[in-house]
């Protein structure tokens, strides 16, 4: 039986961090091939994607921020002015966002992640299931993952 010591350290490290993630990278490589088949694709990268919604004003009224990779959508942020809700712009940016991850690069399928108190009913109407609920994340709230197919 062999016995080893560690130190085991807390601080953040961001040196440390990239090397750990290009590690992991490299491991999961090796074990998936899958994600061996991405890399070196153009799929292999998240490409970002911002919708913005502007008055006419030019004020920011809403928007969407997300990325695309391995051809899916994720959206990250999606936020409508309280003064433009319930107008169809939330819909209406999601769905832009949408066809230009599925037309424009081939995307499949979306996902993201919502609170209980913000828009799951939302993201229903819009066709999204939810796949995934974690319970008080943060305590007191719920967290819901949720998908849907694209095209």
């Amino acid at each position: 039986m062999v016995c080893r010591m560690f130190r085991i350290e807390t601080e953040v490290d961001r040196e440390r961090a990239q090397l750990l993630r290009s590690r992991l990278r490299a491991t999961n490589t090796a074990a998936s091939p899958v994600l061996r088949e991405l890399r070196g694709t153009p799929d292999e990268r998240e490409t970002p994607l911002h919708i913005w919604a502007l008055d006419a004003t030019g004020t920011l009224a809403g928007g969407l921020v997300g990325h695309t990779w391995a051809t899916w959508l994720h959206v990250t942020y999606l936020w409508v002015d309280a003064n433009a809700r319930g107008s169809g712009l939330g819909s209406r940016l999601l769905s832009e966002a949408e066809h230009t991850a599925h037309t424009d690069r081939g995307c499949h399928a979306a996902r993201l992640e919502t609170w209980d108190f913000q828009a799951p009913d939302f993201y229903k109407k819009q066709g999204y299931e939810v796949v995934c609920v974690i319970p008080d994340y943060p305590p007191g709230v719920t967290e819901y993952t949720l998908t849907k197919r694209l095209g």
